[in-house]
């Protein structure tokens, strides 16, 4: 499991929000900023394929044995970024009270490690429009890596209030619930179980929003196997929905190997068997031969069970 990415406005809602956020100005002002920052977007996201394409080049090399020193190539790519930092910075001295802004930038420093800067970029968001709620999600995603995580838990919340059809919050809130639990069991005051089932509610309301959504289905499901005592019946359920949406052959065959070790803990040896005989990529040989050894090993020691006495049952 894991957190989504630090959003910036654009993609934790409609580009309508964004806009509204921003402080009044004349209408001419309004545009050129406007025209300005979604150039500076244009430069972030150059910059950043930019660089991956470097990364992926050099490690293309690396593996053939003509690779660059990699100080040489780290040194390239702080410059690089270096140029789209200075830009965002030159920007917000000119526009400080622009929230968009900062929540991009944030980003951008939290991708590049500097989490206590991205942290200050949107703490001041949320000064400058405490009803955005991307900038309450971005914090708390801080939060989540760095604690106090009862904040984290209180900024979800606020951009869950804020916006109540985003289902990234949601599935954040979830996570952070279900990782952090001894945190959670004294924030909500509640038990454990109570903590597991509010996770599972929470990626339920997000799976509402988005249910065609694989990964967050696959992540909800996969959530089962931290719970104790299991809950095999309800983890098949989440499974089988899984498989409803997957994407494509590689996506589903990797629910059949998921559903095949639930019916395999269920002793439901057939099933799990016809599971198995669904996983025909070569990724996943190892892993289905590992089950298949597993499968026959527990069906051949449930077979050797002594059998009850008939009637024997409630004596």
């Amino acid at each position: 499991m894991f957190l989504l990415g630090a959003l910036p406005a654009s993609a934790a809602a409609p580009a309508v929000d964004s806009i509204e956020a921003r402080p009044a100005a004349p209408a001419e002002s309004t545009n050129a900023v406007d025209k300005e920052y979604r150039q500076l977007l244009v430069e972030d996201d150059a910059a950043q394929v930019e660089v991956d394409q470097w990364i992926k080049e050099h490690q293309t090399f690396e593996a053939k044995g003509v690779g660059g020193p990699k100080a040489a190539l780290s040194l390239r790519v702080q410059q690089r970024l270096d140029r789209v930092v200075k830009a965002y910075e030159d920007f917000l001295k000119r526009n400080p009270r622009h929230v968009p802004a900062r929540l991009a930038f944030g980003s951008l420093l939290d991708d590049l490690g500097r989490e206590a800067d991205a942290k200050e970029q949107w703490e001041k968001a949320t000064e400058l429009d405490p009803n955005h709620p991307a900038a309450w999600n971005n914090l708390a995603n801080y939060y989540g890596h760095n604690g106090p995580v009862t904040n984290a838990f209180r900024c979800y919340e606020k951009a869950i209030a804020l916006n109540p059809r985003e289902p990234v919050y949601y599935q954040n809130l979830a996570t952070t619930t279900f990782l952090y639990r001894s945190d959670a069991k004294a924030y909500y005051g509640i038990d454990e179980q109570k903590v597991f089932d509010r996770s599972l509610d929470l990626y339920r309301r997000a799976l509402e929003l988005d249910p065609r959504n694989f990964v967050l289905a696959s992540e909800l499901a996969q959530t089962y196997y931290g719970i104790k005592p299991s809950r095999l019946e309800e983890a098949v359920r989440a499974w089988e929905h899984a498989l409803q949406v997957a994407d494509d052959p590689v996506q589903r065959e990797g629910v059949h190997i998921h559903l095949a070790r639930h019916f395999i803990l269920q002793e439901r040896f057939g099933e799990a068997r016809q599971q198995l005989a669904l996983v025909t990529n070569a990724v996943y040989q190892a892993l289905k031969d590992r089950l298949t050894r597993n499968l026959e090993a527990r069906a051949a020691e449930a077979g050797s069970r002594p059998k009850e006495p008939s009637g024997s049952r409630g004596q």
